[in-house]
């Protein structure tokens, strides 16, 4: 433990330096992190190989199919948990993806309802207004979402059974632009960002790939460290200065339970793999954990497992699914990962949402405005009097006069 934090300096000699490692101020108890399972209001209607996104203050779940065809239904959950429902997908279609820029979540291609690959796109801006940007260069399903700088990008995909290696890009104000193309054509495969990075990794073209493509802030591609392991129906997320592919399947049978890092200079890490194998997971981001959950273990079984990994890359298994299910989808919102729909037999089109909700220590530090501060990955000037801190607190204050104090 540590002590209260009490900083006064009023010299004119300039600004002084505070530095913290690890500190932990003496009202805070470090063990109270960790994750909360909850189960909010189910989805309004059940549905597998939906899409997630989210924009502002939602976390929305839009299209899957259904009993023979695709509604187009789109839910949406606020940082409450509390459940809405936005107007429908312009076309409903599952099997599609979703990223977000700027005040947009995107959703892009899919298999609409007479099971003809679609090239439509819905925008749904932070009010849950939808608009319908230009449609994508080539319909396809089975593409991948990520979004880095002021970018949504929609890679990979699958047409006619044919593969492709198309990449399109949306900016902040919906314009498409079409980015260079993946290294190698291919379907099921994952998106993931990671600072100035969005990563596509894995997927499949008559065999499972090991193909990682890398676009940055300008969508200039670059080949990272190829994957530890090919495979695809893989599942992506990031945390903290780390994007994970984790799981997925090698070919027609069999799953992985490997787990591959990038971090911001696309170095390649990998963590302790998956407590289960498994592929057709999801993957979304809780606070500072990535959280992987469900999938198939085979054509026939499937999971209720979450697998959560920390920023520093350590794994922990929160409780489980309260329902097991595979081709669910995930999403984030405030400090949540919810996981919704998916199916668990051959004739369930499920409902349920699980939500993991990161608790994490924090303690409020007061400081003059203008104070400067480093806490995470740059330093930010103060603009109120109080700033939130993850504890331990590791980092710095600089400043001239005043004081600064956690109470």
């Amino acid at each position: 433990m540590g002590e209260a934090i009490l900083i006064q300096h009023g010299s004119s000699s300039g600004e002084v330096k505070v530095e913290f490692d690890n500190f932990v101020p003496s009202n805070i108890d470090p063990s109270d992190e960790g994750l909360s399972h909850s189960i909010p209001t189910a989805l309004s209607r059940g549905r597998y190989n939906l899409a997630g996104a989210s924009v502002g203050n939602y976390a929305l779940f839009a299209g899957g199919y259904e009993s023979d065809y695709y509604p187009g239904t789109v839910d949406a959950y606020d940082a409450s948990l509390t459940r809405s429902t936005p107007t429908t997908l312009s076309v409903g279609r599952g099997l599609f993806a979703g990223a977000s820029v700027g005040n947009y979540a995107l959703f892009a291609g899919g298999y609409d309802s007479s099971s003809i690959e679609d090239d439509t796109v819905d925008a749904y801006d932070a009010s849950l207004t939808r608009s319908t940007p230009t449609v994508l260069s080539r319909a396809r399903v089975h593409l991948a979402g990520a979004s880095v700088g002021n970018y949504a990008l929609f890679a990979g995909g699958t047409m006619s059974y044919i593969d492709f290696a198309t990449v399109d890009a949306y900016d902040d104000s919906l314009t498409r632009s079409t980015a260079t193309s993946l290294s190698a054509a291919k379907g099921a495969l994952a998106g993931a960002s990671v600072g100035n990075y969005a990563l596509f990794a894995g997927g499949t073209s008559g065999s499972s790939l090991d193909t990682v493509d890398a676009y940055d802030t300008s969508l200039t591609r670059s080949a990272p460290t190829t994957l530890s392991l090919g495979r695809s129906q893989l599942a992506g997320a990031s945390v903290g200065n780390y994007a994970l592919f984790a799981g997925g399947t090698p070919g027609s049978s069999g799953n992985r339970d490997a787990v591959d890092a990038y971090d911001t200079s696309l170095t390649r890490l990998t963590p302790t793999a998956l407590s289960v194998g498994r592929y057709n997971l999801a993957g979304a981001r809780a606070g500072y954990c990535a959280l992987f959950a469900g999938g198939q273990r085979t054509y026939s079984s499937y999971s209720d497992v979450v697998d959560a990994y920390d920023d520093s890359l350590i794994r922990s298994t929160p409780t489980a699914l309260s329902v097991g299910r595979w081709s669910l989808a995930g999403a984030s919102v405030g400090n949540h990962a919810l996981f919704a729909g998916g199916r668990y037999d051959y004739s369930d089109y499920n409902r349920a949402v699980d939500a993991y909700t990161h608790v994490v220590p924090e303690t409020i530090l007061y400081m003059p405005i203008g104070t400067k501060y480093k806490f995470g990955e740059s330093e930010e000037t103060a603009t109120t009097n109080k700033i939130v801190v993850r504890v331990p607190l590791t980092g710095y204050i600089k400043y001239k006069n005043g004081v600064i104090s956690n109470g």
